[in-house]
């Protein structure tokens, strides 16, 4: 594979869409109205705890983070590839790569069920959503 010309031919609009889209929109949801609270039992975390924080640092590195799988799914995906290849890569990658490995970590660390539910669950639907927007463009 060559880099230079698989960097050239990246629909860059599509990662950058498919990172704001998996981060701020899917992720604000997930870890907000949907899973918020019980996300934050599991782990222990109260409001005051993840207020306190240095939110632009813990946003800003999330989002570049995002910013790099995305890149690195487009990569994989490929430039033709379309939006069910798009799906069907985010989604296999999500629950194949991530999700295999979230529990691998879970086991040892001795997580609950639920909070890897959580956590891979939403690795699992950024991909593939990340997947399906990177396919179609």
């Amino acid at each position: 594979m060559d880099l230079t010309m698989t960097f050239s031919q990246l629909n860059w609009l599509s990662v950058l869409l498919a990172a704001v889209v998996g981060f701020f929109v899917l992720g604000g949801l997930w870890y907000g109205p949907i899973f918020g609270k019980a996300w934050m039992n599991e782990f222990g975390f109260t409001e005051n705890e993840l207020t306190d924080r240095n939110m632009p640092k813990v946003f800003g590195l999330s989002f570049v983070l995002t910013f790099v799988a995305a890149l690195n799914l487009a990569m994989f995906i490929g430039v033709d590839a379309g939006v069910m290849v798009g799906v069907l890569a985010g989604f296999f990658a999500g629950f194949g790569w991530t999700a295999t490995l979230l529990g691998i970590l879970y086991l040892f660390e001795q997580k609950s069920l639920k909070a890897f539910l959580i956590n891979a669950g939403y690795c699992v639907i950024a991909m593939t959503i990340m997947g399906a927007i990177i396919g179609a463009m």
